[in-house]
């Protein structure tokens, strides 16, 4: 009678933890893809998973990304291009995606959070996608989860620090504001006001590349800013608030695309043309070709970056143990007819100038 051979012994996470002489919610964090573990300990669980006969890449078998969104609508205009870009790049990979809203407040402690339940459920999703508007303390608890993750970094509000340890895509919207200052500036233009709400990420980083722009060409950097989440709204009454200044003003720089929709309201309010009177760009390519005259604008490429983030996670999946990645995706400045040159008369207070057209 012959010998059965012995079984082979299932390798798991405590064998693991055992082998590397760390704990196993150390071992899980590593092999999860945590970038918060010491990078010598990763090295010596990833080193002995292998011994182990384990390929970190394939011991949880689901193929399937959550694409969160937090803290927006969601038919948002730039993120469900964001959001289009990442499932056609799963679909090609083989992975499936789940879509998942999600709305909380920056100002509750991460302890309190609570997460989808299904974002928590390692068996039936492998990664996070974190886009929309997010804050430090979603951050920390997905670090303290163990749950892999990449986050949109333009809109992640507080200090830039919380992010230096994940994995992070970036449209390059400060160069995108300073190449549309510049462009203004090219044109003749010496007074041109930021309009938007720079408390919220997204127009902090585009006025910042305004600023630049226009402290090297030797000019005064000059904002109207309206505490709303609504764009459109920030746009209108920033630009009312602005025209109510009475001060000089040829172009208006707004933060985004439904901001330059609201400044078109509020200039056609006050009887002013653009670009005849005020010039006006605007920023991410969402809804400037609805818009008339068309906007010029800055191109940020959405659907790259819905990609760009379903790459990160997928190699943070496969190389756990690498160093944190940061990509910058470049803008476009796209020329339409919302600019031109500043006459004379621009030059002066608005009123001066209405009152000019009505002597005419």
């Amino acid at each position: 009678m012959k010998d059965k051979s012995p079984k082979k012994k299932k390798v798991g996470l405590r064998e693991i933890a055992a082998a590397a002489n760390v704990s196993v919610a150390t071992a899980s964090r590593v092999l999860s893809g945590n970038t918060r573990v010491d990078r010598d300990i990763q090295r010596v669980v990833l080193d002995q998973a292998k011994k182990l006969g384990i390929d970190p890449s394939e011991r949880n078998k689901t193929k399937t990304l959550a694409f969160l969104l937090s803290n927006r609508a969601m038919l948002h205009a730039f993120h469900s291009r964001i959001l289009s870009g990442a499932e056609a790049h799963c679909a090609a990979n083989g992975w499936d995606m789940v879509y998942l809203s999600f709305n909380y407040s920056p100002h509750v402690p991460w302890t309190e959070l609570h997460l989808p339940r299904v974002v928590q459920r390692h068996d039936v999703i492998r990664a996070v996608i974190l886009a929309g508007t997010n804050s430090a303390n979603l951050i920390k608890l997905l670090v303290h989860e163990g749950i892999t993750f990449v986050v949109l970094g333009n809109n992640v509000v507080g200090e830039q620090q919380d992010l230096e340890n994940n994995d992070v895509v970036f449209a390059d919207d400060i160069q995108g504001g300073q190449d549309a200052t510049r462009y203004l500036i090219g044109l003749g233009h010496r007074h041109i006001w930021f309009v938007g709400n720079t408390r919220l990420p997204w127009f902090a980083r585009c006025f910042e590349g305004y600023r630049r722009a226009m402290e090297e060409h030797g000019l005064d950097a000059r904002e109207s800013s309206t505490d709303s989440e609504d764009e459109t709204e920030i746009g209108y009454l920033g630009t009312k608030s602005l025209l109510a200044r009475d001060e000089p003003v040829t172009a208006i720089l707004a933060g985004n695309d439904p901001t330059a929709h609201g400044v078109y309201k509020a200039l056609r309010d006050r009887g002013l043309k653009v670009p005849d009177d005020i010039s006006v760009v605007g920023c991410d390519d969402t809804v400037g070709t609805w818009l008339s005259p068309a906007l010029s604008t800055t191109r940020e490429f959405p659907e790259q970056l819905g990609k760009q983030l379903v790459e990160l996670v997928l190699k943070r999946i496969a190389q756990p143990d690498q160093d944190p990645q940061c990509v910058m995706i470049p803008t476009e400045f796209i020329k339409r007819d919302s600019c031109g040159p500043p006459r004379a008369a621009r030059t002066k207070t608005v009123s001066e100038t209405l009152q000019r057209a009505a002597i005419k």
